[in-house]
């Protein structure tokens, strides 16, 4: 028990770094890394919800991780729709001197669509219908803010066992105002190689616009 509550503290202060809110949350388990950072499950003390805090290394390092960083937290802010994920809280250094690593709080969820894919050969049509009416109602919603989240596929759409769906990760995100003529100007290069997402492909052509069914051939429904 006592080793426990050790392995706890040191975990949570080695995550954290003496940030203000740390006492907070009380980190659970990591739950994913990537190249911009990890994320951990952790429980809110003062609601009891249990979230997700991802923790973003030397965010001035690099100018455009920086760019990508603040243009996420901006659109996720503005998007609110119960399939994207959702930011709960963005924890402040305790000085400007001190402000290297961020840490965002996010709606936690259990798994990804690549995970399930993978793990489950028994899915239905009426999964598929389900998963498929989930994405394209947030496609219409995001699509319909002139937002364009140009790398979406399965591991940016978290999953939860009741089916429940969420697109995450919109650092690649692009916004297409009225007064641009066109998108075509967009970088064409994501970080994920040998993929190129459905709306990418699209805007070579002016407006970003393809049909909606062609956005999850990579599904593989039928």
């Amino acid at each position: 028990m006592i080793s426990a509550i050790l392995f706890q503290s040191s975990a949570e202060a080695e995550f954290f770094t003496e940030y203000g809110d740390a006492s907070r949350y009380k980190i659970q388990e990591i739950v994913g890394k990537g190249s911009y950072g990890v994320v951990c499950s952790a429980i809110d003390v003062h609601t009891g919800e249990k979230v997700a805090i991802k923790k973003i290394h030397d965010i001035f390092e690099h100018i455009s991780d920086a760019a990508r960083i603040l243009r996420e937290i901006k659109l996720l802010r503005l998007l609110r729709h119960p399939d994207i994920v959702e930011i709960k809280h963005i924890m402040l250094p305790p000085s400007r001197r001190d402000f290297k690593d961020i840490y965002v709080v996010f709606e936690l969820m259990e798994s990804d669509l690549h995970q399930v894919i993978k793990a489950n050969d028994d899915l239905t049509k009426e999964h598929y219908q389900f998963f498929l009416y989930q994405l394209l109602r947030a496609l219409k919603y995001i699509h319909t803010a002139n937002v364009y989240h140009r790398d979406l596929k399965p591991k940016n759409i978290l999953a939860n066992s009741n089916c429940k769906l969420k697109i995450c990760d919109f650092g690649l995100a692009r916004v297409a105002f009225n007064d641009t003529p066109t998108t075509i100007f967009w970088t064409d290069y994501v970080a994920t190689r040998w993929y190129r997402a459905p709306e990418l492909c699209g805007s070579f052509f002016s407006k970003v616009s393809f049909p909606p069914l062609l956005a999850f051939s990579w599904l593989n429904f039928g």
